[in-house]
Parts: C-alpha cells; sequence; structure tokens
C-alpha cells in the first residue's frame, strides 16, 4: 500500500517518525526541542530529591509558591540576557544595576515624593515605577553606547559597571536601608495583598489554555498557507492536552495554597465574612511577581521571534560579518539589545523591593552570576545566535529550586556557590558537547 503524502511530498506525520522507534516518532512528530525536555526531566529529577530528602517538604503548595515568587526576578532579568548573549555580548552589571534602581525607587517613595502628594499618594507607584525603567534604560543606552560605538568589549564595560553601580547603590542613601515602601507598589512582590486570588487564577488558566490553542491551531494554518509539512493531527491534540494540563496544574497547586491565619482574619474583616471555629481557608492565587514574569516573557519572545529587531539579533549573533555585509546597523542593534536589559534591570528592581518592603544596596548581590547560569542552562550559547527565552525562564527555575532546596536541606551558602558554579560548568560542557555532536 502506498504511503500518503501530502502536496509538500512528505508525509504529513512524517514517514521516518513513524519508522523509528516509539519514543523517537513521538518527539518527531511533535516536534519537542528534546535539550527542553531534557531540562524539564533534570528539573523533575532536582524537585523529587529534595522533597526526599527534605522529609517531605519541597513539593509542598507553601514552598511552590515561595518557589515561584522567588524565581521571578531573576527570570525577569533572565530574558533579555538571553538576547545580550545571543547578539555575542554579556552583562555582569545587572545585579549591581538592580540595587541601584531598587535603591533610588526606594528614595523617591520614602524621601522625595512624600514631601510633595504625601505618603500613599495613588499615583507614587507609577512615578516611582516609571521612573526607575527610564533610569534603567538610560544606563543601559551608556553601556551599550560605549560596547558599540567605542568599541570597549562588553566584559570589561559590565565589570566596571558592576562596581560603579554597587558603590552608587550605597551613595544613594548613605547604606541606610528605605522603608516602607508605597503600599501599591508592595503588591509588585507578592504576599497577602500580591496576589489575585482563586477565582482570577482560574479564569487566567482558563484564558492561558485558550490561547495554548489558539497558538496551535494559528501554527497549523500557517503551515498549510505556506505548504510545509504538517504535525499529525493526534500530535497537535496531544500537545494542547499536555499545554493546558500543564497550565491547569500550576493553577490548582497555587491555589492549594491559603492565606497564612492573620492575613486570613484580616481579609475576613475588611470583606464582613464571620470567622469560624475551624478558621477559614482562603487561597492566595497567582502571585502578582509571577504574572509580571510571565508577562515579560511573553513581550520578550515576540520581540525575538516576530519582529526585526529580533531577528537582526540573531542573525548578528550568528554570523556578525554577514549582518554587516546585509546592511544591519549592528551597533544600533546592539545598543538597543543593552537599553532592553536596563528596562528589564528595573523591573526586577521593583519585584525584589517590593517583595522586601524596603530597598537596600545589598539587594541584586551575586543576581548577575544566577541570570547568566539560568540564560546558559537555558540552552543560549555563548558563542552566539542560539537561544530561546522559554529556555531561560526554566534555567531560572532550575537555579532557584537548586538554591531553595539546598535552603531547606541547611546547607551553608558558600556551598550553595560552590553548586552553583559547578552546575553552571557542567551546563556549559553539555552545551559544548551537544552543538559539537550535532554539528
Amino acid at each position: 500500500m502506498s504511503e500518503v503524502v501530502g502536496t509538500t511530498g512528505r508525509p504529513p506525520g512524517g514517514g521516518a517518525a513513524n519508522r523509528a522507534g516509539p519514543i523517537r516518532g513521538f518527539m518527531q512528530a511533535t516536534e519537542i526541542d528534546a535539550r527542553m525536555l531534557g531540562m524539564v526531566l533534570a528539573l523533575a529529577i532536582v524537585w523529587i530529591g529534595f522533597h526526599i530528602v527534605s522529609g517531605g517538604v519541597f513539593l509542598t503548595p507553601r514552598n511552590l509558591w515561595n518557589l515561584s515568587v522567588q524565581t521571578s526576578t531573576v527570570a525577569i532579568m533572565a530574558t533579555g540576557m538571553v538576547l545580550v548573549i545571543v547578539s555575542r555580548n554579556i552583562d555582569l552589571s545587572v545585579g549591581s544595576l538592580l540595587g541601584l534602581l531598587a535603591m533610588i525607587m526606594g528614595a523617591l517613595q520614602t524621601e522625595i515624593l512624600p514631601s510633595f502628594v504625601g505618603y500613599d499618594y495613588s499615583f507614587t507607584w507609577i512615578i516611582v515605577l516609571a521612573a526607575g525603567l527610564l533610569l534603567g534604560a538610560l544606563i543601559g543606552a551608556v553601556q551599550g553606547f560605549v560596547i558599540a560605538f567605542l568599541g570597549v568589549p562588553a566584559f570589561i564595560v559590565t565589570l566596571g559597571g558592576l562596581l560603579v553601580w554597587r558603590g552608587a547603590a550605597w551613595w544613594v542613601a548613605s547604606g541606610r536601608t528605605l522603608a516602607p515602601l508605597d503600599s501599591t507598589f508592595q503588591m509588585m512582590g507578592g504576599g497577602g495583598n500580591g496576589s489575585i486570588g482563586a477565582t482570577m487564577s482560574w479564569i487566567l488558566g482558563a484564558i492561558a489554555c485558550f490561547g495554548i490553542i489558539f497558538a496551535i491551531i494559528s501554527s497549523r494554518r500557517q503551515r498549510q498557507r505556506f505548504d510545509f509539512p504538517l504535525r499529525p493531527v493526534w500530535a497537535e491534540v496531544t500537545l494542547a492536552i499536555i499545554g493546558c494540563a500543564a497550565v491547569l496544574g500550576a493553577v490548582a497547586v497555587i491555589n492549594a495554597y491559603p492565606m497564612p491565619v492573620g492575613l486570613a482574619r484580616a481579609y475576613a474583616a475588611a470583606h464582613g465574612i464571620p470567622w469560624p471555629e475551624g478558621g477559614l481557608s482562603i487561597s492566595l492565587g497567582i502571585p502578582i511577581p509571577v504574572l509580571i514574569a510571565l508577562g515579560v516573557a511573553l513581550v520578550v519572545t515576540f520581540v525575538a521571534t516576530r519582529t526585526r529587531f529580533g531577528r537582526y539579533v540573531f542573525a548578528f549573533g550568528g554570523n556578525p560579518e554577514a549582518a554587516e555585509l546585509g546592511g544591519i546597523n549592528t551597533r544600533w542593534i546592539i545598543m538597543k539589545v543593552f537599553i532592553l536589559m536596563g528596562v528589564l534591570c528595573g523591573i526586577s528592581a521593583a519585584v525584589a523591593s517590593a517583595r522586601l518592603n524596603a530597598a537596600t544596596n545589598s539587594l541584586g548581590t551575586n543576581d548577575e552570576l544566577y541570570v547568566i547560569a539560568a540564560t546558559v542552562i537555558g540552552g543560549t550559547s555563548f558563542s552566539g545566535g542560539i537561544g530561546t527565552v522559554p529556555g531561560a525562564i526554566l534555567g531560572a527555575l532550575v537555579m532557584q529550586s537548586l538554591q531553595s532546596g539546598m535552603q531547606l536541606m541547611g546547607i551553608a551558602s558558600p556551598l550553595q556557590n560552590i553548586v552553583v558554579g559547578l552546575v553552571l560548568v557542567l551546563a556549559v560542557g553539555i552545551d559544548t558537547a551537544y552543538r559539537r555532536r550535532t554539528a
């Protein structure tokens, strides 16, 4: 019997996939990235391992809720670091820049704006956030200009930035801690008032599932439009089921974490709910910093894959000489990459300081190491031209899971740094071996 062939002359389900083993056939039919799947399996092993050695504490709704919040600041900056490393550059200043921007935003809320509009003014958080993002963009532009137009290596420029911005963070308030912050601004850090509740979490989960299904259908129509090979229908349905199950499962776990008793009592009193003898179980829902991180990831993914700027970044990282000969203004592209990185540092600074309800000049210390490690673990190559935002987000989750798990086990901070360093070297080694094998 002859094989059914599509208009492109290739079997819709992939004839080679059908003749391969079941696992390889499934991977080829669904087009799942093997490296991404490997990272998910590695994360699962880390989670299960820490859950066992911690006596069943790690994989609890409370710890996973906190883990998601803790991952947010590194994940936000890792999305920008993808484009930085893809363009064959590096930014060692992100942690220090986060600290400086957090201190400036803290000073605006505690010392500068109150003298004009008082505390907890309705638009304080907007003014403060806008100032932080603009200053982050300006600093990123300065660093990008020195790198792109003056020809100073990014390593040197951002290493200098690491020292300069950390010193400037101390200088803003002479080392003092600035607190408390604006009550609305605090919501960006999570907590009892920084979550959206169970009902809204389920609504967002349903919207995300709709988005997954829409994306799969849209991709199929695009393939048909340009006469590209199609995935089998069963593969499309499987991807939709896996995606929706992951989203709804995550929402269910997050909603399983209730408010602490004190917050629940305050919530009940504010809403006129009688306090029963057994207490109330009120779900916090998805934390706002997690939503911010996911929103940033979607935007940066769109920029990287659907805009001319994103295509130029990958083109330059893949072959700088060809990009210049092709008429791409490579200097301006590099400068814009660092401007974007500065803006993302501003967002992370807002989330980090809001979470603490204070701005300290030590915020962001060593974050540059975690951001770079998360980006590389996520599959971004130091040789340039290759990297994904979802991979960086997953890498950030892996790094924070290691740190959180070691803290639960009572492992000292120096040993944690040793583990992080070893994981980074191992990730780069695996990446190098993988690319050498597939070259």
